[in-house]
């Protein structure tokens, strides 16, 4: 028998067995749809966040107060201590630093807004000019703390605030309270939307002096600092690191993060929950081959006779077991093929649902569902095989 009339026979034998072949099909097909799907919703979420990450700046470092210990926390906590304050002072001795191209010294809270009747509690950032090149941002309108008017109450808005507080679209030069205090528009931010959850078109920022002030705080949340090139990231780090520590008395008080730790932390956890759900989807796989091995078996038992023909008319043990291989290969074609169209219609379906979150199936994935269909229904069909192969051709035809 020829590889032709293999491949032939074992069509023809497959689309005879249309409730069983369907069974098989559909069994494999959700195996490598679950592989498809899933990886793509892990490698997609990789993406978003390494993208949500990239998008807060380049060459970024973190200075944060306390000292970031294993166990999560600062060492002191227990006994009643807290992290010594990171101060604007602290920030100015930065900037001094060779490796330091910029620094924005960062204070977060929430105050009202109101204006013209209409009042709504935001986000307030209190920065300086630094931070909207660090932060990669654009302003439609206006400008924001130009030099020398460092201690001047100006105030800028995100889109979605200026329109909803000055509707006829000229926002720079009107005044507004937030919290107790007045302050005159500067400048509005260019849309921009969320980024890390977090929608830069519903906030407002105000001079450091004036955010320590209404949140009465003299202390910084965070110190947002950019160096000169990514050759200068890790010296700016331990230039850092170094200055602070003389500055707070020789303690090492402080964390200080780089956006590239942050951001290869951040994809070794989510490439590994990838590889994690794909294994999870691939068991499905072996539990298709499984059903595969049993209904060949049944398979075997009822086509005695078609087998002892075979065997009576001179086919080899060969032909049998290659019959039987084909038969499974035609099976997890088929189920690989559907489960790939499958697969890349749901991560469609997530794109469509969830627009930003990059939910495409890495080619890798794709390769190893399919490739582990056919890899499955191959071997799950030796037992069978064999068995067929031995089959004694009187025995066979006499239906025993």
């Amino acid at each position: 028998m020829n590889l032709r009339d293999t491949l032939t026979l074992s069509f023809q034998t497959v689309v005879s067995y249309r409730t069983r072949s369907l069974l098989i099909v559909l069994a494999m097909a959700l195996g490598v749809a679950a592989v498809v799907v899933l990886t793509a919703l892990g490698d997609g979420a990789r993406r978003y966040v390494v993208g949500q990450f990239s998008s807060l700046g380049t060459n970024l470092v973190f200075v944060l107060p306390g000292r970031a210990e294993t166990s999560g926390g600062f060492p002191g906590a227990a006994l009643g201590q807290t992290p010594r304050d990171l101060t604007l002072e602290d920030a100015r001795f930065i900037a001094h630093l060779p490796q330091v191209k910029r620094m924005a010294p960062l204070n977060v809270g929430v105050a009202e807004l109101t204006s013209g009747g209409r009042l709504r509690e935001v986000t307030v950032l209190g920065s300086t000019s630094e931070l909207l090149p660090i932060r990669h941002m654009r302003l439609s309108q206006g400008s924001f703390l130009a030099h020398g008017s460092e201690r001047s109450a100006q105030i800028v808005l995100g889109s979605t605030l200026a329109h909803e507080f000055f509707p006829d679209g000229e926002p720079v030069g009107q005044r507004i309270r937030l919290g107790d205090s007045r302050f005159l528009v500067s400048g509005v931010l260019a849309p921009q939307g969320e980024s890390m959850g977090f929608n830069s078109d519903e906030i407002v920022i105000i001079p450091i002096d004036y955010a320590q002030e209404l949140f009465n705080t003299q202390s910084l949340f965070r110190i947002l600092i950019e160096a000169r090139s990514r050759t200068d990231i890790e010296p700016a780090k331990a230039a850092i690191s170094h200055v602070l520590k003389q500055r707070h008395d020789g303690e090492e008080d402080v964390t200080v993060i780089t956006q590239d730790a942050i951001l290869a932390t951040f994809d070794r956890i989510l490439r590994a929950l990838t590889l994690g759900v794909a294994g999870i989807a691939a068991i499905s796989l072996a539990v298709a081959g499984i059903l595969v091995m049993n209904v060949m078996l049944v398979a075997v038992a009822q086509r005695t006779s078609e087998i002892g023909l075979l065997k009576a008319l001179g086919a080899p043990a060969a032909d049998i077991r290659r019959l039987f291989f084909a038969e499974a290969l035609w099976l997890s074609l088929a189920g690989g093929a559907i489960g790939y169209a499958l697969g890349n219609a749901g991560a469609w379906m997530i794109r469509l649902a969830y627009p930003q979150l990059p939910a495409w199936p890495p080619d890798w994935a794709s390769v190893a569902g399919v490739a582990t269909a056919l890899l499955t229904g191959v071997v799950a069909s030796l037992l069978p095989a064999a068995r067929a192969a031995r089959l004694d051709p009187v025995l066979a035809l006499s239906g025993k």
